[in-house]
């Protein structure tokens, strides 16, 4: 009997629980553990949201790079040549447009015309005479790119198009090679223009700016423009074009868009300055507020000071210099 007790008493010891001192031993090992990878959780989570957004500005930033860099590269491609002056029906001094060519919307005739001038800007404002979508950005500057078609397209009647030679081209829009030219001899091309500018706002993301684009195409009308938006979050733009003076192909100084220098009429311009390069500054912001973030840095691009912006915006602020390739003798 004895016996037995004692076996019964010894089960019950091996089946006994924890103690109190055990138990708060636990729990104070779990709750670190548990604090631990919460805190990790966040710390990654926090890293996430930071390179998103700085992933999410960089790729606007290239893409919209990228955008305006394409159309400057290529500006004064004729076809055939990259001669502007020598295509008739073009733009000049006194007449915007010589051959009474259908003018593509309020822009005027000279917007899409001024062949002589591949490249043209205006210096911290927008002076188009046909009106920026949403307003222009204070501060920011605005290009014009003109150039033709690198592939030859089909004749096209209502569309601008130049016929091009090595030597020579002519602007029409009737659909058919102008007779000074044989078809066998020469190529077709598209006139293509483009305007970037900077709105205030974004009508895709309202209350954010961005960079647009107005474009020359073709309707069922003839020639038109179309206003298109390019990369919410474009904040800035701005360019200086570097100027070749004595046409030695290089680069003598660099000036502003719309400088004396390069603008016929002005008592200060030089016949034989061409615009050879161009430096583009664009600062960019994400498009939502970023929680912690207090942007402090002074934004200096081309020739304006935007100052600190101290709000809670990612920005990025890049810049390249583009070769006109088809600008050089």
């Amino acid at each position: 009997m004895a016996s037995m007790k004692s076996k019964v008493a010894n089960r019950a010891l091996r089946q006994r629980g924890m103690t109190l001192i055990e138990l708060m031993v636990s729990l104070s090992i779990g709750s670190f553990l548990i604090i631990g990878a919460v805190q990790v959780y966040n710390q990654s989570r926090e890293a996430f949201v930071i390179n998103e957004s700085i992933a999410r500005v960089q790729e606007t930033a290239q893409f919209a790079m990228d955008t305006i860099e394409q159309d400057l590269r290529m500006a004064s491609n004729w076809g055939r040549h990259s001669r502007g002056a020598a295509i008739e029906g073009r733009s000049i001094i006194g007449d915007a447009n010589p051959n009474g060519l259908p003018a593509p919307g309020a822009c005027g005739a000279a917007w899409a015309l001024d062949l002589a001038r591949p490249v043209v800007g205006d210096n911290n404002g927008y002076t188009l005479p046909c009106a920026a979508t949403g307003g222009n950005q204070a501060n920011s500057d605005t290009v014009t790119s003109r150039r033709a078609t690198v592939a030859v397209t089909p004749l096209q009647n209502g569309r601008l198009q130049i016929q091009s030679t090595r030597i020579q081209g002519q602007l029409f829009a009737n659909g058919a090679v102008p007779p000074a030219f044989d078809p066998a001899r020469s190529e077709t091309h598209d006139l293509l223009v483009n305007t970037y500018y900077v709105a205030p706002t974004s009508a895709l993301i309202p209350g954010v700016p961005t960079l647009r684009r107005k474009s020359l195409v073709s309707t069922a009308g003839g020639p038109a423009i179309v206003d298109q938006e390019v990369a919410p979050g474009v904040e800035n733009m701005q360019l200086q074009f570097g100027v070749d003076v004595d046409t030695d192909n290089t680069v003598d100084r660099y000036v502003n868009p719309a400088d004396p220098i390069i603008t016929p009429g002005n008592a200060n311009y030089i016949p034989t300055a061409r615009v050879i390069t161009a430096r583009i500054w664009l600062v960019v912001r994400s498009v939502s507020p970023e929680l912690g973030l207090n942007d402090q840095r002074n934004y200096q691009p081309g020739d304006v000071n935007l100052g600190v912006p101290n709000d809670n915006f990612r920005r990025l602020q890049v810049s390249k210099t583009v070769l006109l390739r088809n600008a050089r003798t």
